[in-house]
């Protein structure tokens, strides 16, 4: 019995996520940053592991963990301050950073779109895959609007975040990408949530070109996805 109120108290889905997170941190620390333990990947594998062990179900880890998600939402808005801070780089560069943008959501949405046809997927997969690029909330949304599956789109998002932030060091050294602002965008475009927290390891720079990424990407392929999927999917 009180283990069971243990569970079901919100305080144990804010503590577990909470310490789960700092533990990976430390461990990617001691491993040199590498992005193959990114924080937020290990972290997530160590919580489904460890609810799958013991049989804790998502309702009662969310009870703690909604006061995490709800905080998602001020975060986002103070992915601005480093922005503020960098802004005059910022707008010196703003064309390029919206034609990147653009380039970047388009081959995102339509390399999708190519792929999930050329292996027979279904419109609802082709339909449900196509906002993988943005962050959890607004591909979910999207999704949801178009009439795709909501769940395998944040499933889908996760996959393209963490591949992203594998791969993006790799894309870097082959191409000989020094500028934090360039790394940082190319993160954000196109690894969302865990692209901008991997680039606020880089540097401040890299962050802020990450947090703007994010957020036009978002603003970009929630206007206008649901009038283009009639076209490509």
């Amino acid at each position: 019995m009180e283990i069971k109120e243990l569970v079901s108290s919100p305080l144990f889905g804010v503590t577990v996520t909470l310490v789960a997170y700092q533990l990976a941190l430390y461990l990617n620390k001691a491993c040199r940053g590498t992005p193959l333990l990114h924080p937020v990947i290990v972290s997530m594998t160590a919580l489904i592991i460890i609810f799958t062990a013991t049989g804790v179900t998502y309702e009662d880890y969310f009870k703690g963990a909604s006061y995490i998600h709800f905080m998602l939402g001020p975060a986002t808005v103070a992915l601005a301050v480093p922005l503020y801070e960098n802004f005059e780089k910022v707008k010196k560069l703003l064309i390029p950073i919206i034609i990147a943008t653009l380039c970047g959501s388009a081959t995102a949405v339509l390399s999708a779109v190519l792929l999930v046809k050329l292996f027979g997927g279904s419109l609802d997969t082709i339909i449900s895959i196509a906002p993988k690029t943005v962050t959890t909330p607004i591909a979910m949304g999207v999704s949801e609007k178009i009439g795709g599956v909501p769940s395998l789109t944040a499933g889908m998002v996760l996959i393209t975040g963490a591949i992203g932030c594998v791969v993006a060091p790799v894309i870097y050294k082959i191409f000989n990408i020094t500028d934090d602002g360039a790394k940082g965008l190319a993160l954000g475009l196109s690894s969302h949530g865990f692209g901008t927290a991997q680039a606020f390891q880089i540097s401040a720079v890299a962050g802020a070109f990450s947090g703007l990424a994010l957020g036009l990407t978002g603003v970009v392929v929630a206007f206008l996805l649901p009038y283009l999927i009639r076209y490509i999917a």
